[in-house]
């Protein structure tokens, strides 16, 4: 098919999908029209002067936390965009490289909620090829996945449209998920900003297929953890295990090894690493195996290995006992502090 065609066939599935969104809620409201929710009222802490106030007030892009990674989480939402004849699409364009240029330095992830995207508010397919062309190496690079939420047809033609321009290596980040619950394993869940049109769609779906959904599966009992355990274990169990000595093992190599060979690396503990291989040493480090990070060639996984071990404690290290204690700290006046450094 010509680029024309699936054009064609892209705005058909759209208004398809419009249709269907449509008869989902009057299913669901039987004894009420389908609702237009209205618009999130900008961000309170937003001031107007805000370089790109115009486009930020809608609140289509917000920043929202991290991923079980600890990269930032950036999320699109398509049911805030206004109408086309509301909202300049260059501006949106830069108010999107403006706010990305705050975190590609460091690994970053981007959640596109795909539902109210319309044939009134979708920016043109020239729009979305020049979009992708401005987004160079800088931002892709560094860019770690990319999660679309209740993909349609609509985004299978599109993806279409854009396969010529879209890397193999780009394409590899990408994936779909059905439902919102699906996000809960790759994030932190209950930090995403999801507005409530969203999750009356996901709600809505759900319904629907619930009598296609397959039985849950049982979940087996926890099992106890290896005598070797290093993740996931408290620090009496490290300690009771590790014959005495008070450092974990998995915690005097990884610090060993960044102090001789990663202390002059640039964004050392910003970047992350291959899901695949975090999960393969810490499955090495759990049976008590030896680990050589040279094998890997990465100086930054290490790193990413400390940030896992002390994320997977059961408790901080900084205990919730201590808590309070280290508070008050913060309150000392600072001239004492200032008199203590003196006497010292």
């Amino acid at each position: 098919m010509s680029g024309l065609d699936l054009e064609e066939l892209a705005e058909i599935e759209l208004q398809r999908d419009e249709e269907e969104a449509a008869a989902l809620g009057a299913a669901r409201r039987p004894s009420a029209a389908p609702s237009v929710a209205p618009p999130a009222g900008p961000d309170p802490e937003l001031s107007m002067k805000h370089p790109f106030y115009d486009v930020a007030r809608h609140g289509i892009l917000q920043v929202a936390g991290e991923d079980r990674f600890g990269r930032r989480v950036i999320t699109f939402c398509c049911c805030r965009m206004p109408p086309s004849h509301e909202l300049n699409h260059r501006r949106l364009l830069e108010y999107l490289k403006y706010t990305l240029d705050q975190y590609v330095e460091s690994d970053y992830t981007i959640v596109y909620f795909h539902y109210g995207l319309n044939s009134q508010n979708k920016p043109s397919l020239r729009w979305l090829q020049s979009a992708y062309k401005e987004f160079d190496r800088r931002y892709k690079k560094n860019l770690k996945a990319l999660y679309v939420v209740h993909p349609t047809n609509f985004i299978k033609i599109l993806w279409t449209i854009l396969k010529p321009l879209v890397s193999h290596k780009f394409g590899k980040k990408v994936t779909y998920f059905n439902y919102l619950s699906e996000l809960r394993e790759h994030l932190k869940y209950d930090q995403l900003s999801i507005p409530q049109e969203v999750l009356r769609y996901d709600e809505e779906l759900r319904n629907l297929h619930a009598g296609r959904l397959p039985p849950p599966t049982k979940t087996p009992p926890p099992r106890p953890p290896l005598p070797t355990q290093q993740f996931g274990v408290s620090l009496q169990y490290l300690k009771d295990k590790n014959q005495g000595e008070l450092i974990p093992p998995v915690l005097r190599y990884t610090v060993t090894y960044l102090r001789e060979k990663g202390l002059h690396t640039e964004g050392l503990f910003r970047r992350s690493a291959s899901v695949q291989t975090v999960r393969e040493i810490q499955r090495l480090y759990n049976q008590g195996k030896p680990v050589n990070f040279d094998d890997y060639g990465d100086i930054h996984l290490p790193a990413v290995i400390l940030k896992t071990f002390l994320r997977e404690l059961p408790q901080p290290l900084l205990t919730f006992e201590a808590y309070e204690q280290i508070l008050e700290i913060t309150s000392v006046p600072g001239e004492h502090l200032e008199q203590d450094e003196q006497l010292q």
